[in-house]
């Protein structure tokens, strides 16, 4: 290894990496700006390659940076890992750090860290959220062990693996009464209405996108972006607002009546939801653990005891 390499090379780029910006990299280092760009040309001058395009405002990595990324992070991981090793009691207490995208948030992580609390107790879960960009490059870079979500395009898959754990679909979501309910010419009628969309950083943002095309609806833009429930949920309640959102993220609203969905003639847009990890990655016995697990509760609900999540799933698998 270059004797000229250092600590603070690895934790400025990392940092950078996952941030998007030397600003925030330099304030979360508690750095100034100029220095941890300073930091940053030398790790550059001593592995001989550039590691960020900085053709765009938000400073993104390159090829030969992804690659950077996802070596240094895991050997920050493991000199963490090493550390903890040598400085905890003898029930070492661990931690498995998972990143979560909205689908998964509401309904399948917190039953799953629920029975996984009662099958590993000596383990910590520490949950993410954020865009998958965000929590991608954290997986990449070992900050994170595994991303739960939908599956992301094939673009941002170099270096990591996707497990399917189930199928999920669009739905379009309004208030209980909402005259669309009853209209007789949908979706030339949502026409009428503001919508609601998934942001342009959302996965299943494009596929929302290719559906309004589709049905002639091109012209439309939202009102609003998000995939929050919380700030969805109320709008929703409190208007005539219709929502294009996953169906995982408002299950248990739907399940109660609080929301319910149009079902339009044209199929909406589906996708798998599923677990993302590094290639080639060892898996701890905690990971493991908690993947068996995942997909044991997605099996038992597929075999007969639905919860909102997958229940209309199950029966549009049925019907086709």
């Amino acid at each position: 290894m270059d004797p000229r390499l250092r600590l603070c090379h690895l934790r400025c780029f990392l940092e950078t990496a996952r941030l998007g910006g030397l600003s925030a990299a330099a304030e979360v280092l508690c750095v100034s700006q100029p220095a941890a760009s300073k930091t940053l040309r030398e790790l550059e001058e001593i592995l001989g390659v550039q590691l960020f395009d900085r053709s765009t405002r938000r400073l993104l990595l390159s090829p030969a940076g992804r690659v950077f990324q996802q070596h240094a992070g895991t050997a920050m991981r493991a000199l963490e890992a090493a550390q903890e090793a040598v400085q905890d009691a003898p029930e070492r207490i661990t931690r498995l750090n998972l990143g979560v995208l909205p689908t998964v948030a509401t309904d399948l992580l917190p039953r799953a860290a629920l029975k996984y609390n009662q099958d590993v107790p000596h383990c910590i879960l520490q949950l993410t959220t954020g865009p998958n960009w965000l929590l991608l490059s954290q997986l990449r870079e070992g900050a994170l062990d595994l991303m739960v979500g939908r599956m992301p395009d094939a673009e941002h898959m170099n270096g990591l693996t996707f497990r399917q754990l189930y199928p999920e679909r669009v739905v379009i979501v309004v208030r209980p009464g909402h005259p669309l309910l009853n209209a007789s010419d949908f979706p030339a009628a949502l026409a009428k209405y503001k919508l609601m969309l998934p942001p342009a950083g959302a996965l299943i943002a494009p596929a929302v996108r290719g559906w309004l095309v589709s049905v002639g609806l091109s012209h439309m833009e939202p009102t609003f972006e998000t995939v929050s429930l919380a700030f969805g949920r109320k709008l929703v309640i409190n208007s005539d607002i219709v929502w294009f959102i996953s169906e995982g993220v408002v299950a248990d609203e739907l399940a109660s009546g609080v929301l319910t969905t149009l079902n339009p003639e044209s199929e909406l847009p589906t996708g798998p939801v599923g677990i993302c990890q590094r290639a080639n990655s060892e898996l701890t016995h905690e990971t493991e653990a908690f993947v068996k697990l995942l997909r044991e509760m997605c099996d038992t609900i597929r075999n007969g005891q639905p919860s909102a999540a997958f229940s209309q799933n199950a029966d549009q698998e049925k019907r086709q």
